[in-house]
């Protein structure tokens, strides 16, 4: 029985020592490169911290093999990792380690030191590159990791709160390698495939870029943030370096799609795209499925509190323009639940809450019992014993072929004009209209007024109205249509409500 995600490092250490793991832009490193490493780091932590176990540790991240290499080296001595953006604002840094009181840190640049001391950093800070040469003293490591077990966090990802207080999400080592163990033959990952990261490492969808390679001994290409800048350069990066999957938010495929480079430019080894993160829309998908006709595609769903996926479906054929793909069905030893108002199970078609229960499910964020017990509650379904389901506070409702489907977020769905209505619906609708690259609804509880952003493949301003006035009822229009060059987006690439909200307060005072 595996307990601790290292091991999988270990063996593919030991199973394809010399082969290329991490690539960035500057820095390529083999597999056992990356285990010496991290036994180092490990190594550095563990003196530095008194031998210290399940404890955080900060780690820098950017787009390099740092980051990574880093998570290895924190697990190596047997503690967990918290990935740091390392160009988050010192304040929520502050935050961040005023929550976790973390042992230490690992500092990659100048400016990570920098940030720690304008928030006097009171754990050990640990240069990366230092750290990396020191040397390993493994029976230390091995007699650390052997006192822990499968419960023990693995790393902690920081999501916004609604005080503004952020909340340190704890995974646990069982979920993460029940992650791995379901998602590589599922998705036919081997040591032969080649991952081209786009998540960031401080967001959790790369979780399974790291799984895969750890697993299977596949490559992990760190595709730098300029490339989707430029997706002429993006595809040309792809097929230097022989990709073959891609697991990427929705808003990079969505992005790429509306393009237009897929028809210029084709992408010769990628043979698997998934995409989460935000319902995806199929007039976007449409496109890539035109052509990559011969590769797997699939819907990843789930939330940061339970191990990056709780539910997937294999797309083997387009669906309507105005609509979303379904999220499918659970992932192995998961349960998903959906409740309605009643914490009934759902009927028919009836929506409701999504609720998950399994291996996978977090163990509440740290230090916040209060928020902790607000979402992961008793199964209402069970009262007998202690079963922890997690509530998403996603609205879903089942396909008559037995899929789930994304409706909305619970705070999306609103009361105008004495009707109840899914903003969702609004998004879906927009989205399917011809020359629309995207589109996104807030509403104004204040104006009661719903107001739709959405831009446009040519730039131009669109009739939006009597565009989807064939698809949606009079009552679901938007009171106010706003163009925008760009769709703005959170750290972690989903759209960013909050800043629509200000562009729409904005607005009312020009």
């Amino acid at each position: 029985m595996r307990i601790n995600i290292f091991s999988y490092l270990e063996e593919s250490a030991s199973r394809f020592s010399d082969k290329l793991a991490l690539a960035d832009d500057k820095t390529r490193i083999s597999f056992s490169e990356w285990l010496a490493y991290a036994n180092s780091i490990g190594t550095c932590i563990s003196y530095k911290c008194g031998g210290c176990i399940r404890m955080p540790v900060l780690v820098f991240v950017d787009r390099k093999v740092e980051g990574p290499v880093g998570f290895m080296g924190v697990l190596a001595s047997g503690n967990f990792y918290v990935p740091i953006d390392n160009r988050m604002p010192p304040s929520r840094i502050k935050l961040i380690a005023d929550i976790l009181k973390p042992v230490a840190a690992i500092t990659v640049a100048a400016k990570d030191i920098k940030a720690l001391e304008d928030i006097e950093f009171g754990g050990e800070i640990i240069d990366y590159t230092a750290a990396k040469e020191m040397k390993a003293d493994v029976k230390r490591l091995v007699s650390l990791r052997e006192q822990l077990i499968d419960l023990d966090p693995v790393y902690s990802i920081f999501t916004s709160g609604s005080t503004g207080i952020p909340k340190g999400v704890i995974i646990s080592h069982r979920g993460m390698i029940d992650l791995a163990e379901w998602l590589a033959p599922t998705l036919g990952i081997t040591y032969e495939d080649a991952l081209g990261n786009q998540t960031p490492f401080y967001f959790d969808g790369s979780v399974k870029d790291i799984c895969l390679c750890l697993k299977t001994g596949a490559t992990i290409h760190i595709i730098g943030k300029k490339y989707f800048s430029f997706p002429k350069l993006l595809i040309d990066y792809l097929n230097n370096n022989k990709v073959t999957a891609i697991l990427w938010a929705t808003s990079a495929i969505t992005l790429i799609g509306n393009s237009g480079i897929l028809k210029e430019r084709t992408l010769a080894y990628v043979r698997l795209v998934t995409f989460a993160g935000e319902a995806m829309p199929a007039k976007q998908l449409n496109e890539w499925m035109g052509y990559l006709p011969t590769a797997r595609f699939f819907n990843l769903y789930g939330p940061t509190e339970i191990t990056v996926d709780c539910t997937y479906y294999e797309v083997t054929h387009r669906f309507p323009d105005d609509s979303f793909i379904p999220i499918g069905k659970a992932c192995r030893n998961m349960e998903v639940i959906v409740l309605n108002d009643r914490n009934e199970p759902v009927k028919g078609n009836e929506c409701g809450e999504l609720c998950v229960r399994g291996s996978g499910v977090a163990m509440g964020y740290f230090g916040n019992p209060e928020k902790t017990n607000e979402v992961f509650v008793q199964n209402p379904l069970n009262p007998y014993f202690k079963d922890i389901i997690y509530r998403t506070g996603d609205i879903v409702k089942y396909g008559s072929d037995g899929n789930l489907w994304f409706v909305s977020r619970k705070d999306f769905q609103i009361k105008h004009m004495g009707n109840r209505i899914e903003l969702g619906e609004i998004e879906v609708a927009v989205n399917s209209l011809l020359g629309i690259s995207n589109a996104a609804c807030i509403y104004s509880h204040e104006d009661e007024k719903i107001v739709l952003f959405y831009n446009t493949e040519d730039g131009n301003k669109r009739d939006i109205i009597n565009g989807i006035s064939s698809l949606i009822p009079k009552y679901m229009f938007p009171n106010i249509c706003i163009h925008l060059d760009r769709m703005p987006y959170n750290m972690n690439d989903k759209i960013d409500r909050l800043e629509l909200k200000r562009i729409y307060e904005a607005s009312k005072t020009e």
